[in-house]
């Protein structure tokens, strides 16, 4: 695998349909003005949730007010198309012209933050893809932000991916995500094999997924709307829906669970390049 070189060598009306993530001790930020943000999110081992974490980051830019654009690199259908059509391309990311689509356009659109979500066994190829086109060396020189959620799963061979990917985001803001998809503990109980993994690599932090009800994800599945939508009981047309009041309330706290986490890691001032985030 070529190497990165170092730095030394370079509500409505009713309460329950009030938006699930839009707080009042989190400010609406305006989309940026400034420089454009890549957010990558994604994993070479699949079945790591990869497109559910991508999705409720789309809803949460949303409840903040930060326009987005999304690309889904599950071709030729993709899953997070899926559920947000109406700001997601699909695109092939070993594809040179579907490079081009995503790079060559973050100076230029109106939407400064783009989305993008790496299909299984995508990450290190989509970060390959970075270096060699210079993107990388445009965030070292702080023209573009970049932001890496790496989604871990338990096994060994996921946790291996922190070795394979740490060349490449040294100038990057990136996170650790643990996706407690099947209630895993990422060897958080062994010491030895945590410091082995989590220690030798420089992070911006790490992010908790926490397990949703598993009924109430297979509800949104079936919807095949949006998080935000299933909880504002709305098909994914935006028509009234009849979805469970009890379902859609554990979407709706999971939902506010992760925002606190996005909060915390002050992740609005990331992508609006504000100083001391």
């Amino acid at each position: 695998m070529a190497q990165r070189p170092t730095k030394e060598t370079k509500q409505s009306s009713a309460r329950e349909e009030r938006p699930p993530v839009a707080r009042e001790k989190t400010p609406p930020l305006a989309p940026p003005r400034g420089r454009p943000t890549l957010i990558l999110v994604g994993a070479d081992k699949g079945g790591v949730g990869k497109t559910t974490i991508a999705r409720v980051l789309l809803d949460y830019l949303a409840a903040n007010n930060v326009l987005t654009r999304a690309f889904d690199t599950e071709t030729p259908r993709g899953t997070l198309y899926r559920f947000h059509p109406d700001q997601t391309n699909v695109v092939d990311l070993t594809s040179t012209s579907d490079q081009m689509k995503i790079i060559d356009t973050l100076a230029t659109a109106q939407v400064k933050v783009s989305v993008v979500d790496v299909r299984a066994g995508g990450l290190e190829p989509a970060l390959q893809a970075l270096q060699d086109t210079g993107f990388l060396d445009a965030v070292a020189e702080g023209e573009v932000g970049f932001i890496l959620f790496h989604v871990l799963g338990s096994s060994i061979a996921s946790l291996d991916e922190i070795a394979e990917v740490a060349p490449y985001v040294e100038d990057a803001d990136y996170f650790l995500v643990k996706n407690h998809v099947n209630d895993t503990t990422f060897f958080e109980w062994d010491p030895v094999t945590h410091r082995k993994y989590f220690e030798k690599v420089v992070t911006a932090g790490e992010i908790t997924i926490p397990k949703l009800n598993e009924l109430s994800y297979e509800q949104v599945e079936i919807a095949g709307a949006p998080f935000s939508t299933f909880v504002a009981n709305r098909t994914a047309e935006g028509e009234p829906a009849d979805h469970s009041f009890v379902l859609r309330g554990y979407v709706r706290t999971w939902q506010n669970r992760i925002a606190d986490e996005f909060d915390r890691i002050h992740l609005l001032d990331r992508i609006a390049g504000r100083e001391g985030a």
